[in-house]
């Protein structure tokens, strides 16, 4: 299976800069450091890979529209980079979605379809063939992988000494991208994603070494809506090659996160952006530390619980 390269993700870079906010790194303590991807004008990093991928296509095949299946912050991002090339969107979304993440999706102008978690990528497909239009995957495609790991590029750039990085996982695409940029920028860090214990499929298929399923009822459990997706065999095959470790966090340490980036940093973020930072919290990480934070598109009501 062909990986995507540190190449694909420096020429991604020179693309995405026109759509993506280069996010800083902000001091937490003495050994971390936060890189905010809420800040994109998307509320995560998904516009990244999303607006590589749209960048890409051919025009006349662009021009007929996109069609995306998401948890919600992807559904942002393609609707968001589909309004900046002017062209039609369709977004599959879980019925269980935060109302702040369909009215986001919907205020960019695309339409939103909402259906049981495990039907998102079936009806995404007969929307494909309905409409004649293109699919952006969230996770299991080359160029959203490059997209999404412009993250590693700027985080290495901005702290060449980095010793570990911390990064979400649910599909994939994001640690693919950046566990890829960073090992070919700086062998020596270690690369740690961190998941839900209740949706912890890619740690269980790390230590395995091969995919193991979980149903969508499992991980649907987790407060980390963000999170609740499964690898792909190419996202996989990423994490197999470049990924350290998985780690997994509890519910009432994600909620406790989300806290205390609130008071202490004071950065929005949801649990599913959080988990980074309660793995962290809640283990010992020797030197500099990154810890990416994916995305801060939460509901008022969820956020206000763990203030």
């Amino acid at each position: 299976m062909e990986l995507v390269t540190i190449a694909d993700i420096q020429a991604a870079a020179d693309i995405v800069k026109d759509a993506a906010v280069r996010t800083p790194l902000l001091r937490f303590d003495d050994g971390l450091w936060l890189k905010p991807e809420s800040l994109q004008p998307v509320g995560a990093f998904k516009i990244r890979g999303a607006y590589h991928a749209l960048a890409r296509l051919p025009e006349d095949v662009r021009a007929r529209g996109v069609v995306a299946y998401s948890s919600g912050n992807h559904a942002q991002a393609v609707a968001y980079a589909a309004k900046l090339f002017g062209v039609p969107a369709v977004i599959v979304v879980p019925d269980t979605t935060p109302r702040v993440k369909v009215d986001a999706t919907r205020s960019h102008g695309a339409e939103v379809i909402e259906v049981p978690m495990a039907l998102r990528e079936s009806r995404a497909a007969e929307l494909v063939v309905e409409r004649g239009a293109t699919l952006i995957p969230p996770f299991d495609h080359p160029d959203v992988i490059a997209g999404q790991g412009t993250v590693g590029l700027e985080v290495v750039a901005d702290l060449p000494d980095v010793t570990t990085v911390l990064v979400p996982v649910s599909g994939g695409g994001l640690i693919s991208g950046v566990a890829t940029a960073v090992k070919a920028l700086s062998p020596s860090t270690r690369v740690v994603g961190v998941e839900p214990e209740l949706a912890g499929d890619a740690a269980e298929s790390l230590r395995a070494g091969t995919l193991v399923r979980w149903s969508a009822d499992d991980r649907v459990r987790t407060v980390a809506d963000g999170l609740r997706a499964e690898p792909s065999e190419l996202t996989f095959a990423h994490m197999r090659a470049y990924v350290d470790d998985i780690v997994t966090v509890s519910e009432e340490q994600i909620g406790d996160a989300v806290g205390r980036l609130a008071r202490q940093a004071r950065l929005v973020v949801e649990p599913s952006g959080a988990v980074t930072l309660a793995a962290y919290l809640g283990a010992t990480f020797p030197g500099r530390t990154v810890a990416v934070l994916s995305g801060g598109n939460v509901d008022p009501e969820v956020f206000a619980r763990y203030l």
